[in-house]
C-alpha cells in the first residue's frame, strides 16, 4: 500500500481526493497549506505528493523547491492554472507531472501508479539498460532496440531517447531536453528538437502518424508513453 501525502487548502477537493484513493487501496495524509505539508513530509513515511499549486502560505512552485531540497518524492501537481508557463515552471523546478482541475479520477490513478512505478526504478552505472515499453538501451554498448529488433540513431536521436528513457515516462520540458542535449545556448531552439523526435518517430513508431510511445505535451515537452 502507498502512502500519499495530499496537499491542497479546499476541503471540499481533500475530501474527493481522499474518497478516490481510499477505493484505489491507497493510505493518505492531508495537509491544507505548505507548512503542514513540509511538515508531514518531514516526519517521512510519503511515496507521492499530489500538490496543489494554490496554497494560502506559500506558492505551490516554491513547495516543489522546498521539496526538492529535502528529497525525490514523486510530485503530481494538481492546478486549476491553465497558464502554460506555470506548467512549464513546474516541471523544471522538479515536478514529476501535472493534472489539471476538473481533474478524472481514472485518469488522476493512472498518473499515481506510473509515478510510483518510476519512483522505485533507479538505474546507474556505466552497464546499465534503460528500459521503457518495447524500447531499451544498453549504455555500455551503445545499442537501441525496440520490439527486440535493432534501431539505427543518429547521435543526436540516441542523446534525445536516452534523456527521455532515464526520465521514464516523466515529462521533460522542450528546454531540459535542449539543454541536456545541445546545451544553455540551444534552450530556445525547439525546430532542433522537432526534427529528431520526428526521426526517433519514424524509428520507433509502430505509426509514426498517430505516435503512441513518444507523446506531445503541447507547448511545453515530450514523455514517454507505456
Amino acid at each position: 500500500m502507498s502512502r500519499v501525502l495530499i496537499v491542497d487548502d479546499e476541503a471540499a477537493i481533500r475530501r474527493l481526493l481522499e474518497a478516490i484513493l481510499s477505493r484505489a487501496g491507497h493510505d493518505f495524509i492531508a495537509a491544507p497549506n505548505a507548512a503542514g505539508a513540509l511538515a508531514a513530509l518531514d516526519r517521512g513515511n510519503v511515496d507521492v505528493i499530489l500538490l496543489d499549486l494554490g496554497l494560502p502560505d506559500r506558492d505551490g512552485l516554491e513547495v516543489i523547491a522546498a521539496v526538492r531540497q529535502r528529497c525525490a518524492t514523486p510530485i503530481i501537481v494538481l492546478t486549476a492554472r491553465h497558464e502554460t508557463a506555470e506548467k512549464i515552471s513546474a516541471l523544471d523546478l522538479g515536478a514529476d507531472d501535472y493534472v489539471t482541475k476538473p481533474f478524472d479520477s481514472d485518469e488522476l490513478l493512472a498518473r499515481l501508479r506510473s509515478a510510483l512505478r518510476r519512483s522505485g526504478t533507479a538505474i546507474t552505472g556505466d552497464d546499465a539498460r534503460l528500459e521503457f515499453g518495447p524500447v531499451s538501451m544498453d549504455l555500455a554498448r551503445h545499442e537501441v532496440r525496440c520490439n527486440d529488433a535493432p534501431v539505427a540513431l543518429t547521435p543526436r536521436e540516441y542523446a534525445v531517447l536516452k534523456a527521455l528513457l532515464q526520465a521514464s515516462g516523466r515529462i521533460l520540458t522542450h528546454a531540459a531536453i535542449l539543454e541536456q542535449v545541445w546545451g544553455k545556448a540551444h534552450i530556445e531552439s525547439v525546430d532542433y528538437l522537432r526534427v529528431v523526435i520526428r526521426a526517433l518517430r519514424l524509428k520507433l513508431e509502430a505509426d509514426p502518424s498517430d505516435p503512441r510511445l513518444i507523446r506531445n505535451e503541447p507547448g511545453i515537452g515530450y514523455r514517454l508513453v507505456g
